[in-house]
């Protein structure tokens, strides 16, 4: 049976570049949509950077995160940039990049 953590990273994997998804569209894919909090702690001990895109996930209202755990919000910023994602006053534009499974 695969623990909590690694029904999330499955999930983030899967998002797409250029696209972001949001901490509670993460936690119902992975199944349960009261793990929003839970995938914020699950990607902050990401243990695949390169491999887990945790720089896609942002909040419900596209809001990057402060504690971006491999760099602080601007590294997330800027790889968001790298994938033309542009992020203004620290958010995305949720409605257009958002992920649709």
């Amino acid at each position: 049976m695969k623990s909590t953590f690694e029904l999330i990273y499955e999930q983030v994997k899967r998002i797409p570049r250029g696209k972001v998804a949001t901490y509670g569209q993460i936690a119902a894919l992975a199944g349960n949509p009261r793990w929003s909090r839970v995938v914020g702690y699950a990607l902050h001990v990401n243990p695949e950077p390169g491999v887990i895109p945790c720089h896609r996930v942002v909040t419900k209202d596209g809001r990057v995160s402060p504690a971006f755990a491999f760099g602080g919000e601007n590294m997330q910023i800027k790889l968001l940039a790298d994938e033309g994602v542009p992020v203004s006053d620290g958010r995305v534009d949720v409605d257009l990049y958002r992920w649709r499974p």
